[in-house]
């Protein structure tokens, strides 16, 4: 899926080449099992593998003490550090998000997971950090944590929960202490929705000296009396961030939302937003809710999005927007909205996870042996994901697509589709050629492909690579 300079490696040698596993011919398995899944990403793992034989040396593969998670994640996550790097030196913002991998339907994991969904099933809290440009550009994980929600005993108090070692809270700070320090060049800017908005993290972040933009989710007492808005005074966050000056009114997407049990549906949309900004000094809670010592206040700007005449029916949308990156102007806070605006993409990737490459669908009676795949999961999604959003930016329609893709992948689904393989190809071509193969129709109202038809496509467009690779004698390179 990536091209290096001099040679073009496969998917597995890439992500999973340089991989720890305390014998060579591990390292070796793990990229052609890697290569194997790129090419079958979707269904469950006998569905990936070409017969019994490949099946068993995955088997044997994952039975092996040094095929962790971590050991097998590590080569990706060294590689997404390097791209970072390579960026040019502008901004990489790291977004951050929790969710739910459910295996109830495996009865021999229910001792070794713990509660998700309602209570009763039985999985992981996957948290992810994932390093993106603000030009929404995939560069991969920089960090993947698995956690083991534990249950909490009848009566344990406050301080005792705060002072579990499993407490759910701390997967914030774990998985920023995980993703690591930033490039040599290049600033990282940390990015979260509403689950991060705790005390502790951002005392955390500060003590680290990272940037970030964190969604707020809650009141919060502001610390001094120069808090002043409207000449007001204001003692707490949200009330002084409605009533900052507008700076200016722009055009924001709201995503389409399907309806959960928290939240309501909604449709996509363009809203336009007033936008506001002003710094602020948080002071910490008055009862401890986590480990923040020494509790001091934090400086920091808080930017205010709010939709202007929203479509009837519709709750107006409102971002409060927290980060300790300077926002004192119009185009500083529109700079915030925007790397806020990357945010969903860490969703897509859980999307991707899940419908694309059934990542639930794992059979496992161990979880030791269920981990490493979860992470060889995670980075095919990752790279998938890069593709995908490869062909929503606004140069998709000349980018060609062997800059991306083996050009015997491009030069098949070229002359399936255009009866033509040696035509040039842009990536938005491709992803769209590829999603017809896969059932989407490609009509103005189908709206960009998703997941599960994009992975019918490219399952589609390997059996052909095969196919001509059989009759032509040539390898996918």
């Amino acid at each position: 899926m990536d091209v290096v300079v001099g040679k073009r490696l496969s998917f597995g040698q890439l992500h999973f080449g340089s991989a720890r596993l305390g014998d060579a011919r591990r390292t070796r398995r793990l990229v052609k099992i890697a290569d194997r899944i790129m090419g079958h990403p979707g269904g469950s793992l006998p569905q990936k593998m070409s017969g019994w034989a490949e099946l068993m040396a995955l088997y044997r593969l994952v039975e092996a003490d040094p095929v962790t998670h971590d050991a097998v994640l590590q080569t990706h996550c060294r590689r997404t550090q390097e791209l970072a790097g390579q960026a040019g030196g502008g901004v990489i913002l790291r977004l951050h998000d929790t969710t739910e991998l459910d295996y109830t339907h495996v009865p021999a994991l229910h001792d070794q997971l713990g509660p998700v969904g309602d209570g009763h099933g039985r999985g992981y809290l996957c948290h992810n950090v994932l390093a993106v440009t603000p030009g929404r550009r995939v560069l991969g994980l920089c960090a993947q944590l698995l956690h083991k929600r534990r249950e909490v005993p009848a009566g344990e108090t406050g301080p005792q929960k705060r002072a579990h070692p499993r407490r759910e809270s701390l997967l914030w700070l774990k998985g920023l202490d995980a993703a690591g320090g930033p490039p040599s060049t290049g600033r990282w800017v940390d990015v979260a929705d509403r689950g991060a908005d705790t005390f502790e993290f951002l005392a955390h972040l500060h003590r680290r000296g990272c940037r970030y933009v964190i969604r707020c989710a809650r009141e919060r007492a502001l610390a001094g009396d120069d808090h002043v808005a409207v000449d007001r005074i204001h003692a707490h966050l949200l009330a002084y961030t409605r009533d900052l000056p507008t700076l200016g009114t722009r055009t924001v997407e709201v995503k389409r939302q399907q309806k959960t049990r928290r939240k309501p549906p909604r449709k996509a949309r363009e809203a336009t937003v007033r936008i506001a900004a002003g710094p602020v000094t948080l002071a910490p809670p008055h009862w401890a809710c986590g480990d923040y010592a020494p509790a001091e206040p934090l400086a920091l700007w808080v930017t205010h999005v709010l939709e202007l005449n929203p479509p009837a029916g519709e709750t107006a949308l409102e971002w409060i927007l927290l980060s300790n990156v300077p926002t004192e102007s119009f185009a500083a806070a529109c700079e915030r909205v925007d790397w806020y605006g990357c945010r969903p993409m860490v969703e897509e990737l859980h999307k991707g996870m899940k419908t694309g490459c059934g990542i639930e669908l794992m059979q496992f009676e161990h979880a030791d042996r269920l981990e490493p795949l979860i992470a060889v999961l995670s980075v095919v999604a990752a790279v998938l994901l890069q593709l995908r959003q490869a062909a929503r930016r606004a140069d998709a329609g000349t980018t060609p697509a062997t800059t991306l893709l083996p050009a015997l992948f491009v030069q098949v689904l070229s002359g399936w589709r255009y009866a033509d393989p040696r035509r040039p190809t842009s990536v938005l071509e491709f992803t769209m050629a590829l999603a017809r193969l896969g059932g989407h129709l490609n009509r103005k109202g189908d709206g960009f492909p998703g997941w599960l038809t994009l992975w019918r496509g490219w399952e589609a467009l390997r059996m052909m690579v095969m196919g001509a690779q059989a009759i032509g004698g040539v390898k996918c390179v």
